[in-house]
């Protein structure tokens, strides 16, 4: 595991703290967008996950969605009680986290948050999800993505 980022390293330890084996992929030429994720590995880009960090009111939310999905604000304000949501800046999602974005893992942050995953997700039971650096991910199924996550479903995403 010492060829990993330190990032990575910190997303197999807590992915191993929860039962699940994390087995990143590491691809040199960046996997920071839903697209670029899903070229490199192979996959459909509905089958990434994005992993959103935005502030409702004055608390740090994570959002989970499809890679094809954008997020309604509007939504996920409403689902967890607050009134404005807003994405965080670089450093608000570095400090909630514990990860740059366009890495960030939907699991292993240094505090408690709120995550919600949007009922879009459930389109597969294998997902791909940053791991931790823009250049990482690693493969999860849906329920131990929602566990290790501690997620609650919700519809946070744009559409019908």
């Amino acid at each position: 595991m010492t060829e990993l980022p330190a990032a990575t390293q910190r997303v197999v330890v807590a992915g191993a703290a929860m039962g699940i084996a994390v087995d990143p992929r590491v691809f040199p030429e960046g996997t920071k967008t839903s697209a670029d994720a899903a070229a490199a590995i192979g996959c459909e880009v509905s089958q990434i996950v994005k992993s959103l960090v935005f502030v409702v009111d004055d608390r740090p939310v994570i959002a989970l969605l499809r890679g094809d999905q954008r997020l309604d604000t509007a939504r996920l304000a409403s689902a967890v009680g607050g009134s404005v949501a807003r994405r965080a800046t670089l450093d608000e999602a570095r400090q909630a986290t514990g990860y740059a974005p366009g890495g960030t893992p939907p699991f292993g942050h240094t505090r408690p948050l709120t995550v919600l995953a949007d009922e879009g997700l459930r389109l597969h039971d294998e997902l791909w999800a940053a791991a931790g650096t823009p250049t990482t991910v690693f493969p999860i199924g849906l329920d131990d993505l929602i566990r290790a996550a501690g997620a609650r479903w919700a519809v946070v995403a744009e559409g019908p």
